[in-house]
């Protein structure tokens, strides 16, 4: 099966005929329906323990185990927000190293009940976060995240989540001086930022900025059969690599292969949107190529943005302080349709994978970031004096916040291989 992508647009929903909505709606629920089913039929398995709703284990490295409903399956990627008056794991004032621009309670933020709600599947529980856990799954390893100012996003959060157990020293590359390391000395374990717009080569894209005037930038030229070497040059010894990419394909674009045009996105032109699922499969190639790389793959997926109410200046704001309630989603279409692309391209790069005995997961987190237009900084990235003379982002997540979740998430699916248990996409 094939999904052509569309555009995504800059983050708030455009209005559609209600005649394409039913025909996109049918072709989503199908599409949707298949990927679920190929979810169940591979297999997702855990063993039941359920002495304590949020599962102790007597091993070591604690497989909490999960009572299901559906023979021994759960889907953990798959269920809703639910209260949880506990709060975060950590607050802004932690000793963990949180960039501005999502440290939204530094900047003001008067609310904080976004901060009390915790993701529960449908099928079972999920377990709380234990960094002590963690660190021991990955002593003596490394872990590199790939990708756009939201994958820096999630290595905060991860920072933040282990601080209470240990600190890191933090390093620059002295080739990609914006990718940065993070040294756990205590537990010989490296995590590494590798900062990359588009995976492959891109000339004129900026992966730090954060400037909404990127939106209508010239052209950035993308060389699709050329991985970009800001992650490539550096990725072969590490023993997890997590791929992200998504928003920055809403900027015009401009293919190249062989340094010849071969297409562009946001040009006024048609039947150009299959070449950006390029991007992703020239990264998948580029991995699968490498004969020493024992690496686990893992592929994040993409999250919807939740610009609302759109200002004068073409940009919208989040200013809501609760999950959207289900009757209140709304279905983003284009981020949809480049989630499936997601899906199709690690499908195909994992069936190729396992010849090589190579390990594929799935960090879906799509579905689960819906509802969640309440974790966003808005205006309360920057100072008071700031705050309306920028844009408001809806993009990246406060920290703490809903972001702690993909955390949470990539724990669980790191922990298959190691505890004997069957759970892959």
């Amino acid at each position: 099966m094939r999904v052509n992508m569309l555009r995504l647009h800059s983050g708030y929903n455009s209005p559609q005929n209600p005649y394409k909505k039913a025909i996109l709606l049918t072709l989503t629920l199908v599409l949707t329906t298949l990927i679920i089913l190929h979810y169940l039929y591979d297999n997702i398995s855990i063993q039941p323990n359920i002495s304590s709703p949020l599962y102790q284990s007597k091993s070591s490295v604690n497989p909490d185990s999960i009572r299901m409903k559906l023979g021994n399956q759960c889907n953990i990627f798959k269920g809703e927000w639910v209260p949880y008056p506990k709060g975060p794991y950590y607050t802004n004032e932690s000793s963990c190293a949180i960039q501005e621009a999502q440290n939204c309670l530094k900047f003001g933020r008067p609310d904080t009940d976004f901060l009390k709600w915790r993701w529960r599947p449908d099928e079972c529980e999920l377990p709380l976060f234990d960094a002590v856990e963690f660190l021991e799954i990955v002593r003596g390893k490394s872990m590199a995240f790939i990708g756009d100012s939201l994958a820096g996003n999630q290595v905060q959060s991860l920072g933040c989540l282990l601080s209470s157990v240990a600190q890191s020293v933090e390093k620059s590359y002295e080739e990609h001086p914006r990718s940065k390391r993070w040294i756990y000395k205590d537990y010989n374990f490296t995590i590494a930022l590798l900062l990359t717009t588009h995976l492959v080569e891109a000339k004129g894209a900026n992966a730090v900025s954060t400037s909404p005037m990127e939106l209508h930038a010239s052209p950035v030229e993308l060389h699709l059969d050329e991985v970009d070497k800001a992650w490539s040059t550096q990725v072969q010894d590490f023993d997890y690599v997590i791929i992200s990419t998504g928003h920055w394909f809403s900027r015009p674009l401009m293919f190249r292969e062989k340094n010849e045009v071969v297409g562009c996105s946001m040009c006024g032109k048609e039947n150009i949107t299959d070449l950006t699922r390029k991007a992703l499969r020239s990264t998948f190639r580029n991995l699968l190529d490498r004969k020493n790389f024992k690496g686990t793959i893992i592929l994040r997926t993409i999250t919807t943005p939740h610009f609302e109410v759109e200002d004068s200046r073409g940009r919208g704001n989040c200013v809501r302080t609760k999950p959207y309630k289900k009757e209140e989603l709304k279905m983003d279409w284009d981020v949809m349709m480049y989630y499936l692309v997601e899906v199709e391209e690690f499908l195909a790069a994992r069936s190729e994978g396992k010849k090589r005995g190579l390990d594929f997961k799935l960090l879906d987190i799509t579905e689960a970031m819906r509802p969640r237009p309440d974790g966003h900084p808005n205006h309360f990235g920057q100072p008071p004096e700031m705050r309306f003379r920028l844009f408001s982002d809806c993009l990246h997540w406060c920290l703490p916040g809903p972001i702690d979740l993909w955390n949470e998430l990539l724990l669980q699916i790191m922990k298959i291989k190691g505890d004997g248990l069957n759970w892959s996409v």
